[in-house]
Formats: structure tokens, sequence, C-alpha cells
């Protein structure tokens, strides 16, 4: 991408993690990006690209609208998190003993103090979100495995967006410090036994939540 394209992209990506496109509106490129102050070209090749990356669809002859999840997005999602994730706790329990694992279970711990903050004042989905994700990319980012990194990054906005509709259930964000903490827990334990079937129980929790979500849409 050109430096303008870029900027567009960026700037474009921006606005929908920063939650300031509806899902319900769809968008005139033209308007849009006169709004803006973005030319046309470099603003449509930033569009095209979030297409691909799943943040945006075109509607033909309309403009172009939020990625509308579907249950394929939900179980692709989830089926990618899975494999990821339980590949790192599994590897993170086997040096459990190690430094660098111990200072990464503090960060955790941190972490979840944050979380448990936000859970006794003002339950805001936003701020749990934040520190939830920290939670999950703190455990991604263990190995310095930049290809790990690009995975899980590819997937934050869906990943966003589902965490939204999970919270959003009474008793979900409980359920969620709560299978935090068992995952940090059996990691610290060096419980090679059971970080498997823990941490997929935190994937596939919220994923029967976010299936019936969709299906009502």
């Amino acid at each position: 991408m050109t430096a303008l394209n870029n900027q567009a992209y960026v700037h474009l990506k921006e606005m929908i993690l920063n939650n300031e496109l509806s899902a319900q509106e769809i968008y005139s490129e033209t308007k849009l990006s006169r709004e803006l102050g973005i030319s046309r070209t470099p603003f449509r090749d930033a569009m095209h690209k979030l297409v691909q990356e799943g943040y945006l669809d075109i509607i033909p002859s309309k403009g172009f609208q939020l990625h509308q999840l579907s249950k394929k997005d939900v179980i692709e999602t989830f089926q990618v998190r899975a494999a990821l994730e339980s590949f790192c706790t599994m590897e993170i329990t086997k040096q459990a003993d190690t430094k660098k694992a111990r200072a990464l279970f503090t960060q955790l711990e941190k972490i979840m103090k944050h979380m448990k903050q936000i859970m006794d004042t003002s339950a805001s989905i936003e701020d749990f979100q934040k520190y939830d994700f920290e939670f999950h990319a703190r455990i991604i980012n263990y190995f310095g495995n930049e290809q790990l990194q690009t995975i899980f990054d590819s997937f934050f906005y869906r990943m966003k967006r589902l965490a939204t509709l999970s919270l959003s259930h009474k008793g979900r964000m409980d359920d969620t410090y709560q299978e935090h903490m068992k995952i940090l827990n059996t990691m610290k334990n060096g419980d090679v036994a059971h970080i498997y079937e823990v941490t997929l129980t935190h994937m596939n929790t919220p994923q029967r939540i976010n299936m019936e979500d969709v299906a009502s849409y």
C-alpha cells in the first residue's frame, strides 16, 4: 500500500474499532470519504483491504457496512482461538517453574485484579473487554512468535464483536473471570493433565452463546 492508502486504511480501521460506525447503517463510499477528507482512490483501496480482512461487507449499488457476523464466523473464530491458545497454554504449563513463565503469571495476576475491580464497580463491558483481550494476548505473545501474533491479531475485530455480545449476557462477565482464573491457576500449578480441557472450556462456552446471538440477528 502507498503511504496515502495506508493512512486511509489506518483511519478507517480505527473508526471501526472505536465503534464510530453503526452496524445497522449502509455507508456511501463517496460521501464518507468526502466527510473524512480522504480522496476516493485511497479510501476505496482501504475499504477493499478491510473487506478482505473481514471488517466490512460491500453492498452492491449501495455502499458498504460493517461485516455482519455469521455462524461460520463464530465457528471459524473459535476454532482458530482454540488451536492457538490450547497450544500456548499447554506449553506455558510445561514451563511453569521457569523464570519466564513466573513473570507471565505475575502479569496475568495484575490483569485479573483489574478485571475484578471493574466487576465490582462499573461493570463496564468495554473496560472489562480490554483486560480480557490483554490476558489472552499475553499468553499468545509469550513465545515471541510473530506468526502466532499475526494470526491472533487478524481475528481481533471478530473477537471484539463476539466478546461484546457474550459479555452482555447476565453472569457472563463473572463466568469469564472465573474461567480466566482457572486457566491461570492450572498453568501456575504445572497441571499438564488438565490445561487443555480448561482452555477449551473457556472457548466452548462463549461459542455456544455467540451461536445463539448470531442466530437471532
